[in-house]
Parts: C-alpha cells; sequence; structure tokens
C-alpha cells in the first residue's frame, strides 16, 4: 500500500481502529467494556493492542499444522519490519497496531519477543520448568497490559502489571487444559507431585494431578492479590490498563471449588458477575 495524502490517510487509520473496536466487541466484550473507561482520545490505541492479541490467540485454531501457524506469527513479525520502511498495512489490525506503536512508542522488541513466545501454543513440546512457564506468562500476558498501560500514559513498568500478567497468563493456561493444553504443565511441577504428563493428556484426574493443578490455581490466586495490593499505590492510567484482569477471581474462586475438574467444561460467569466485577473494579480497585 503506497502512502496516501494526509486526509485520506487520517479517514484510513479511523475506520482501521474502527475494525479493531469491532472485533473486540465482538469476540471479547469484557475486554471492550474495560477499554471504556480509559480517556477517549487514547480508546483506539487500547481497541488495536487488544484486537492484536485476538488475532495471535486465535491462531492455533485456526491452523491444521504448527508450521501454517508459525508462518502467521512470522507474517506478523514481518508486517513490524515493514513499520521501519514506513509502509503502510492493508489488515486494518496491523496499520493500527504501527500506529499504536508509534505513537506511544511502545518496544517493537516486546512484540516480536510476544510472536516468539506464542510459537509454544503450536507445539506439544512440554514446559520444562514452572519458571519457563512464568516467563511464557510475562512476554504472553504481562507485558500486554504494560504496553495498555504505556498507551495510557503510565510508565508501564509497576510491579502490579507484572503480577496481574502472572494471574492472567496462569488463567489462561489452566483454562487450557481441557482443550489439550496439558503441556503447559511444567516438568518440575508434576514430578513434585508424582503425577503423569501421560494421564494430563488424556485428561485422567488422578490425585498427583490434581495436585499439581491446585498449585497452579493457588500460584494465579497469590500473583492476583499481589497485583492488587500493588495497583492502590499505581496511578490512574495503571488502574484503568488492569481492568481486563478484574475478572479472574471469579473463574479462580470456580476453580478452587471441590467439585471442580480441571479437564472438565468451566462454566463462564453470568455476564452480569462479569460486568459487576469489572465496574466495581473501576471505582475501587481490582
Amino acid at each position: 500500500m503506497t502512502n496516501s495524502p494526509p486526509a485520506e490517510r487520517e479517514a484510513e487509520l479511523a475506520r482501521n481502529y474502527a475494525a479493531c473496536e469491532a472485533l473486540l466487541r465482538e469476540k471479547d466484550r469484557d475486554g471492550w467494556l474495560a477499554t471504556l473507561f480509559a480517556p477517549t482520545a487514547r480508546r483506539k490505541h487500547l481497541h488495536a493492542l487488544h484486537a492484536f492479541l485476538l488475532e495471535v490467540m486465535e491462531i492455533p485454531g485456526k491452523v491444521t499444522q504448527p508450521l501454517l501457524g508459525e508462518m502467521r506469527l512470522r507474517w506478523w513479525e514481518d508486517a513490524l519490519a515493514a513499520r521501519e520502511e514506513g509502509s503502510q498495512q492493508a489488515h486494518p489490525v496491523a496499520d493500527a497496531l504501527i500506529d499504536t506503536l508509534d505513537h506511544c512508542s511502545l518496544s517493537q522488541e516486546e512484540v516480536t519477543a510476544f510472536l516468539d513466545a506464542h510459537v509454544a501454543d503450536l507445539y506439544d513440546d512440554p514446559m520444562p520448568t514452572m519458571a519457563a512457564l512464568l516467563g511464557y506468562c510475562d512476554r504472553t500476558a504481562a507485558a500486554p497490559l504494560r504496553w495498555s498501560a504505556q498507551a495510557l500514559g503510565a510508565p508501564g513498568d509497576g510491579r502490579a502489571l507484572t503480577e496481574a500478567g502472572t494471574a492472567l497468563g496462569l488463567l489462561r493456561v489452566l483454562r487450557r487444559l481441557p482443550k489439550g493444553g496439558a503441556q503447559f504443565l511444567p516438568e518440575d511441577l508434576l514430578e513434585a507431585h508424582g503425577a503423569r504428563r501421560e494421564d494430563a493428556a488424556a485428561g485422567a484426574e488422578t490425585a498427583q494431578l490434581r495436585a499439581a493443578i491446585a498449585v497452579l490455581i493457588e500460584r494465579a490466586s497469590e500473583h492476583f492479590d499481589l497485583s492488587r495490593n500493588a495497583a492502590r499505590e499505581a496511578d490512574e492510567a495503571t488502574r484503568v490498563a488492569l481492568l481486563p484482569v478484574a475478572t479472574v477471581p471469579l473463574y479462580l474462586r470456580a476453580m478452587q471449588a471441590r467439585d471442580f475438574h480441571p479437564f472438565g467444561a468451566l462454566r463462564d460467569p453470568s455476564p452480569l458477575r462479569r460486568q459487576w466485577r469489572l465496574w466495581r473494579a473501576a471505582r475501587a480497585g481490582l
């Protein structure tokens, strides 16, 4: 796509940002509602970031082979590389994302690390250690929270964002278990409880496996509590960036129930409960 005159370019960007908002509203209504608490002038940048996250997280479900998924991830890297040449993107989310990176001075290296980390979603390679899993959570969940905070004018380096991202990343791993995500259970965690990955892959809920998964649930809860405590001292922009994590406790409480089956379908909390939790967090903090 060639460079457009300023007026046409502005109209084109407006359409692309609108497409990002529409995508977010359709596929992640909770995330879209969270953006409504951001200042109007900066809201479009959150739409672009969240739409990009959706595009990347949906890749595993859209491909039949890991290599095809890697090709899609590499396409995003190529789009970011073209940014340095001043090229515009025909893809509305990519174009809005690049404009957001430019206007908000976001790190292209962190976005590339985010894409690289998501390669793990495409393969069955086991997560070796808990430390490796936490690193994965930081690159895939905490980093986007930091970008959102920066897009809202905050430094984006507070502990609240890192802890919240860890809680969110662990929750995503736990919610992935019924859909064949056993490879994300760390080897050292399974060994510590005498659990077998083969049982996890088969969805067999052994006592050892339930004990290992209970540790992940507890760790997610602990990180959320740390984030909530740190958020009390955070600036307003950071607190708004944290809002997409506000519903995490609703899922964790369901997972801490005695009748929770880690390899069974987990019913989402009702939209009303999620919206109430979001509104409350916007008013009183996480």
